[in-house]
């Protein structure tokens, strides 16, 4: 096959439908704890994120509390995928072996939202979110009704169990607890009810005891049927951890994709390039601009399942 310009636009035309095609068929699991943002800049500051709106009684003047403004920047990252596609392959009418090349890159383009939530979660017990503290941590700093700051937790150690009652309400009947307990910063009660239960394979029969059947091991009754959804991932680094959501509430999910750029083919095909002339191949990929931010904490209990 001869190269030249025309060539080149021809063959990187095919490739870009293949890419688009594999991005838009591949699915994703991210939508069921995360929320997308679009974001217009460098970065985005989540300053709303101090505060968990709730009606309070009006008594007086209007309670305002102002937001400040810096306190949790996230800038937004680069992300790429590239193939080097060589010119002597172009020459001898061998471009089907970049075919399947072309389909995965789409697919992973397609997994980048899932790919920036699974980095939260594997990070959760060690990365800080809005209040200085890590997401899933001992001690968020709240006020409690009578106006004191009190800490409070939404992470546990206990394993996932189904074997008998107490087992069982000592991790996920815990983690409900913890959450339907929640308050805002003001001490206002949120009125969550967790309905997603998170774990990786090595836990996937034991939450579908939990969640899905009328008894459990020991064959006594389970009252937390049907409390939650399972979300099995394969993507979660620890064998032990687990984690309950809720992901219930339109306006707001637990983690959070930060997108300023959604994944787009790309391509080097200039005949002029150093690459072609120094090695003798072009370039083709996708790029895009994103970054994960975590969500309000009271949205979610995650346990490192250690025990202890």
């Amino acid at each position: 096959m001869l190269v030249n310009k025309e060539t080149l636009s021809s063959i990187f035309t095919g490739l870009k439908t293949l890419f688009n095609n594999a991005l838009k068929a591949q699915p994703g699991n991210w939508q069921a704890t995360a929320m997308e943002v679009p974001s217009t800049g460098a970065g985005e500051d989540y300053a709303w994120l101090s505060r968990f709106p709730k009606m309070r009684k009006w008594v007086g003047e209007k309670f305002v509390k102002a937001l400040e403004a810096g306190k949790f920047y996230k800038k937004n990252e680069d992300w790429e995928t590239t193939i080097a596609v060589k010119r002597n392959d172009i020459e001898d009418d061998r471009l089907g072996i970049y075919n399947v090349q072309t389909k995965m890159a789409g697919e992973s383009a397609a997994e980048l939202h899932d790919i920036i939530v699974d980095d939260l979660k594997n990070s959760a017990f060690t990365a800080e979110c809005m209040d200085g503290q890590y997401f899933y941590d001992t001690d968020h700093p709240l006020q409690d009704s009578d106006g004191k700051t009190v800490s409070v937790s939404n992470k546990g150690t206990a394993a996932l169990s189904a074997a008998t009652l107490a087992a069982a309400e000592a991790s996920y009947g815990a983690a409900r607890k913890a959450i339907m307990g929640f308050t805002d910063s003001e001490g206002m009660p949120l009125r969550l009810v967790p309905d997603t239960l998170e774990v990786p394979p090595e836990l996937e029969a034991v939450a579908k005891i939990l969640c899905e059947k009328d008894k459990l091991q020991d064959n006594s009754p389970n009252p937390y049927q049907g409390t939650a959804k399972v979300l099995v991932n394969p993507a979660l680094a620890s064998a032990t951890g687990w984690m309950l959501h809720v992901t219930s509430k339109q306006s707001i999910k637990p983690f959070i994709v930060q997108l300023r750029k959604a994944p787009v083919f790309v391509s080097q095909t200039s005949m002029e390039n150093e690459d072609v002339f120094n090695k003798a191949e072009y370039k083709f990929g996708a790029e895009a601009r994103a970054t994960g931010v975590y969500g309000f904490w009271q949205l979610s209990y995650g346990s490192t399942g250690a025990g202890g």
